[in-house]
């Protein structure tokens, strides 16, 4: 075992010591040490009820017959982060996550991993760790929070940012948005609708890394206890057959994965953070190939913010395995690969049908017979731009508009609240990619704003940032290259005419090659925005968005 660098042989006596002064038996020495990676904290509603879990992990390691050893992981609430400076520190944490995890797992020389997580960065943060690791590793999240009610009908955090936006223009009272405020979150978890952690975790079960349930059962049922402890169980089995992340998370486990994010209209982040784990494993994965695959794969769910379903209708629909055997009657699933249960995704899926044919349409029958993401490309986005499809308005899915141009979010917001962006416009926002932000900040601010002031379904919004899964409408980001390396989203000019086709996946400014090469000579790069401190450090060796933001070493 990799724990007998630590705990077997003359040499390691002195760790044995260091054991003992953690209270630790001989009988718990010789059992396999499985770390287990904690998001507890009590700033994440999605992770106050981690500390249940993972007791209940622990429980599960220990009646296998493993030794449990708890350590941390940090943890962002982009809510919380939203339309501030702390949005900048969102994307980053995925990083930090993954290097910590990897250096702890490391230096103590765990022989199985079992993380934790539950929002947004956290749960790419920690599948990276597993695939650069690459020890026996299995998921088990915290769960999405239940919906909230307000007058009869299921509300998300999506409708508490669009509340504000109603506000401002007028057609909402603040007695009103003081309701939301008190409804819209009854629960811990991670938020309701198909936002980007639920994305995630729905997708973790997708790529083979978390059992059954580990996407959508509810935070707050007993059965994700359960889940928990069979999480804990199964990773000793996971141990003894060494079965490890790289044999699960392959080329194909992972074209599964964004087959299944098409069929379920994840969050557009699920199209930074899979290239992102691939690149850990080994797996280069061109984004380009979703539009390949959203070509025949259906989208069968509409959930918040796409529609009016959320994780616990999906949850008591069948789930992610059901959403998957509906989309294997297509056969577009392999269903030969290996994962944490031990079994084949086909085992896997086996008799998990669809239960509610208005949560999950069946293949028949679906919202559209193309995937809920498409990439964009043209001469506004030589690289690739992002939209959630699913969650666009049919008369927004062509456009044509004049650009009203912000270097900032706070500018945008400000504009759109003060009744400066009309109909047809096409509100840009940029320098908040990656580098240029840095940190590539969500844009929830602003396109909530835009849907609350009644404009969703005439004014787009295209950005080098990114969108939170809570975004709905002509959505466009993740725009490389980006404005900070001089990518031609920094040369568009205030009434320059954007077109938009998403049917065609296209995204193109209507100016001359000759004009935009003349604006691009006296184009000059920006001082950075942040120049001591973590972001700095990141501002020098992320990637842009299109690569998924990873960090390299320059050479």
């Amino acid at each position: 075992m990799k724990s007998d660098n630590v705990t077997k042989g003359v040499q390691q006596a002195p760790h044995r010591s260091l054991l003992n002064a953690l209270g630790y038996t001989e009988e718990e020495r010789r059992r396999p040490l499985i770390g287990i990676v904690s998001s507890y904290n009590e700033i994440v509603p999605g992770h106050m009820n981690l500390d249940k879990i993972t007791e209940a992990v622990k429980l599960g390691v220990a009646m296998a017959g493993g030794t449990p050893v708890v350590f941390p992981a940090i943890a962002v609430c982009d809510g919380i982060a939203m339309g501030h400076v702390g949005m900048k520190y969102s994307l980053v944490t995925r990083d930090l996550i993954c290097d910590s995890t990897e250096c702890m797992a490391q230096a103590h020389q765990f022989d199985g991993l079992v993380c934790i997580p539950n929002c947004d960065k956290n749960v790419p943060g920690l599948l990276m760790a597993a695939a650069r690791v690459n020890i026996p590793t299995i998921f088990v999240s915290g769960g999405p929070m239940l919906a909230g009610r307000i007058k009869g009908e299921k509300k998300s955090l999506s409708a508490m940012f669009e509340a504000v936006g109603s506000v401002a223009a007028g057609t909402m009272t603040m007695e009103d948005l003081a309701e939301f405020e008190e409804k819209v979150c009854p629960t811990c978890g991670s938020c309701s609708g198909m936002y980007t952690a639920n994305s995630m975790n729905c997708l973790t079960e997708a790529l083979g890394m978390g059992l059954k349930g580990n996407g959508t059962i509810p935070a707050v049922y007993s059965e994700r206890i359960r889940l928990a402890k069979h999480a804990g169980m199964k990773i000793m089995e996971l141990v003894e057959k060494d079965i490890r992340p790289r044999d699960i998370m392959t080329e194909k486990a992972f074209l599964n994965a964004l087959t299944i994010d098409m069929a379920l209209g994840c969050s557009t982040n699920s199209m930074l953070h899979l290239p992102a784990i691939a690149h850990e494993a080994g797996v280069e994965l061109n984004m380009e190939i979703a539009n390949e695959l959203s070509a025949k794969t259906p989208n069968l769910c509409h959930l918040a913010p796409a529609g009016p379903t959320y994780m616990e209708d999906l949850n008591e629909a069948g789930g992610v395995y059901a959403v998957m055997n509906e989309i294997n009657k297509l056969g577009l699933l392999h269903t030969d690969l290996i994962t944490v249960t031990g079994k084949t995704v086909a085992e896997n899926i086996a008799g998990c049908f669809n239960k509610n044919p208005e949560v999950i349409r069946p293949v028949e029958n679906p919202y559209s017979k193309i995937g809920g993401i498409a990439v964009l490309k043209g001469n506004l986005a030589p690289d690739t731009g992002v939209v959630k499809r699913s969650a666009v308005v049919e008369e927004m899915m062509v456009h044509e508009g004049p650009a009203r141009v912000f270097d900032c979010e706070e500018d945008a917001i400000e504009a759109i609240k003060g009744g400066k962006i009309v109909a047809g416009d096409v509100v840009v926002i940029r320098y908040e990619g990656p580098k240029g932000g840095p940190g590539m900040r969500e844009m929830l601010n602003p396109t909530s704003a835009i849907a609350g002031m009644g404009l969703g379904s005439s004014v787009a919004l295209i950005t080098d940032g990114r969108f939170s899964g809570a975004s709905r409408g002509a959505s466009i980001g993740h725009v490389s290259p980006e404005a900070a390396v001089g990518g031609p989203i920094a040369l568009v000019e205030e009434g320059d005419i954007i077109s938009i086709n998403i049917p065609e996946n296209k995204l193109n400014i209507l100016v001359s090659d000759e004009e935009m090469e003349a604006r691009r000579a006296k184009w000059q790069p920006r001082e950075p925005r942040v120049t001591t401190g973590y972001l700095a450090r990141y501002c020098q060796m992320v990637t842009s968005g299109n690569r998924g933001a990873i960090l390299e070493i320059k050479k």
